[in-house]
């Protein structure tokens, strides 16, 4: 049987600045079954989001370096780009409901795995 390539995986967007948490990210997407694209910052992650058009999620830390942080990054990928879903995280931050792009979810860090992958799939689908 040849395996259907016309519809490929989901591509999920990880902005995370620490090593660690952006590796851990990036295997909670892959284990969901789409994937992963990195960005260390908010300027490297609008240069990624302008260079392709196949981005369905972002999930973005709150607190990175780069000309915006994670809630401006949020708020442009909403404005420029919005069929792009957006996760927010933060491990010290709270934001507002109101602080959020429509549609776009907030996490508190220390948050299990499959919390992420089930809301992966439940705002883009299973892979």
């Amino acid at each position: 049987m040849v395996p259907d390539l016309s519809r490929s995986p989901a591509v999920v967007l990880v902005v995370e600045d620490e090593m660690m948490l952006r590796m851990r990210a990036v295997d909670m997407v892959e284990d969901a079954g789409y994937t992963p694209l990195e960005a260390l910052d908010t300027d490297e992650a609008v240069a990624i989001l302008e260079s392709r058009s196949d981005i369905a999620l972002m999930c973005t830390d709150i607190q990175l370096p780069g000309s915006m942080d994670g809630l401006g990054l949020a708020r442009t990928v909403h404005k420029r780009w919005p069929a792009i879903k957006i996760i927010l995280v933060s491990g010290h931050l709270n934001p507002s409901s109101i602080d959020l792009p429509p549609c776009s979810r907030f996490f508190g860090k220390s948050l299990q795995a499959w919390q992420i992958i089930a809301e992966l799939r439940s705002m883009i689908g299973h892979a």
